[in-house]
């Protein structure tokens, strides 16, 4: 056999693979069905959300979740006084603390008898099939993938080989506990969402949902849960005939052992957790509702009539009359945003946008998206600031700690009264590709709570983006009580601003 005939074969054959890749992943076969427990109102939750419902004529509550470690200590709270269901949706899993800690908390619950339902996005996703498998053969617990790539072969090239359909992505991400309580935000299970990192600080925001706004999050899980993109856990983990699952679980529990004092302890010894057990924390009583996409936005065609969360988003945004806040850790508007910005202004409202600076962002191709934008947004009017990445000491208020700061909070502000929280980033792929959930809470006073100050945070923290004279970029912070003005990215190598752009 010559060299060239050979090169045809493996070109023929490597092309076999990536074109068929994805036709293992059994999408059209029959699973169970199954909805939420709703019957829970005898629950140690329910008593105590139906008391809390009943003196709030009826209005849910809420409660911001801003740090780190205040967020995985509830999670993991709930979890230990769950007594019929946890349901949780997220977009990536990771195989380092918050993911060892996460299953464990899992586990135990459903030992309990707990009937747990864990929706879990594949492609990001490096918790191990091993972990998720065993998880999913126990008693009360099931896991399925959302839109998995077929494990047969090289997973990339079976990524490849469908990319049109594997590049469609469920980042929604909700934690609720029976049909009770919720957390929603933009937070994943990984460490460095919960602070869990030494070197770097995500600044990330989730909040606390009680009482009817947990039973339509619970609608939505259920929707996604039943989709045909779901595909249970055994029907494509390679080695699910491999592994003793006993020895995992072992496994597992000497992992967890090992961190219990420096994690899991700390996590439910949070002060904030133990105001809120001993009732010391206000809650916010609100009317809210659920905007979320439905899972079908995945397998159509990419249109409007498909982004009903960002369509029903717009119409509450040009509702508004004086404020809107945006914050969004990637942010390319694109020639329909700039339009949006430049409508808002034209009728007086004022628009502030908030996201990463090239230094602080985590994804350096989408600031390379977004930098074409930003003449065009500050030339519509609308304030714009960058994170700044060498800021981490100062919003945690201490002279040691992590260096710098990375923005994952995904947050809308609406006339000082609206606030919209979830997995919602500004750019193409969230609004058009992905699939989408958040929370829009009607409550002043829990925004006044969260941004006493909303100015003097921006100026601590963040460049504000201006145009000179000439019409070129320039960062201008106040640092260290004395004003900066860069007139290129700031904290950047000539390298990083190459690769941007």
């Amino acid at each position: 056999m010559t060299d060239c005939r050979l090169r045809r074969i493996l070109i023929l054959l490597l092309l076999s693979v990536v074109f068929t890749g994805c036709a293992t992943v059994p999408f059209d076969e029959p699973k169970p069905y199954s909805k939420t427990i709703t019957d829970t109102a005898d629950t140690r939750l329910g008593k105590g959300v139906s008391q809390w419902v009943d003196t709030h004529e009826g209005l849910s509550g809420f409660y911001p979740l801003s740090q780190g470690m205040d967020a995985l200590g509830v999670r993991l709270r709930l979890a230990e006084v769950a007594e019929k269901s946890i349901d949780l949706q997220y977009f990536l899993m990771k195989s380092d603390t918050a993911g060892l800690v996460m299953m464990n908390a899992l586990l135990k619950a459903a030992d309990r008898g707990v009937r747990v339902r864990f929706l879990l996005d594949d492609i990001f996703t490096t918790a191990d099939d091993r972990g998720l498998l065993l998880l999913n053969q126990l008693p009360n617990i099931e896991v399925r993938l959302f839109n998995p790539i077929s494990r047969r072969g090289f997973s990339s090239l079976n990524f490849l080989g469908d990319f049109r359909q594997a590049n469609r992505r469920m980042h929604n991400k909700s934690f609720t506990v029976d049909n009770m309580i919720s957390v929603v935000g933009g937070r994943n299970i990984a460490d460095e969402y919960f602070d869990l990192k030494t070197e770097s600080v995500f600044v990330d925001f989730d909040v606390i949902g009680l009482g009817s706004i947990a039973a339509e999050i619970s609608t939505s899980f259920d929707e996604f849960w039943n989709h045909s993109r779901a595909v249970p856990m055994e029907r494509i983990a390679a080695n699910k005939e491999d592994d003793d699952l006993e020895t995992v679980r072992a496994d597992i529990a000497e992992e967890f052992n090992g961190i219990y004092d420096t994690v899991y302890k700390q996590a439910l010894e949070s002060q904030l957790l133990q105001d809120l057990i001993a009732d010391r924390r206000r809650i916010f009583p609100a009317e809210a509702r659920v905007i979320s996409d439905s899972p079908d936005k995945l397998i159509n065609e990419i249109s409007e009539e498909q982004m009903r969360l960002a369509t029903d988003l717009r119409e509450v945004l040009l509702s508004a009359e004086k404020e809107i806040i945006f914050i969004s850790p990637y942010y390319v508007p694109g020639d329909g945003g700039v339009e949006l910005v430049r409508n808002l202004v034209d009728k007086g409202v004022r628009v502030v946008i908030l996201t990463n600076s090239l230094a602080s962002n985590n994804h350096v191709p989408v600031h390379g998206g977004y930098a074409r934008y930003r003449k065009d947004v500050i030339k519509a009017g609308a304030e714009l600031y960058e994170a700044r990445a060498n800021a981490a000491r100062e919003l945690r208020g201490a002279d040691e700690g992590p260096d710098t700061l990375t923005l994952h909070t995904k947050v809308i502000l609406i006339d000082s009264r609206y606030l919209f929280v979830g997995s919602l980033n500004l750019d193409p792929r969230s609004i058009e590709i992905n699939a989408e959930m958040g929370l829009l809470i009607d409550s002043q006073e829990m925004i006044t709570y969260l941004t006493p100050d909303p100015g003097e945070r921006l100026s601590k923290l963040t460049y504000r983006v201006l145009l000179n004279e000439d019409g070129e970029l320039e960062w201008h912070a106040r640092i260290n009580g004395e004003e900066v003005i860069e007139t290129k990215e700031p904290l950047t190598s000539s390298w990083l601003r190459l690769n941007a752009r």
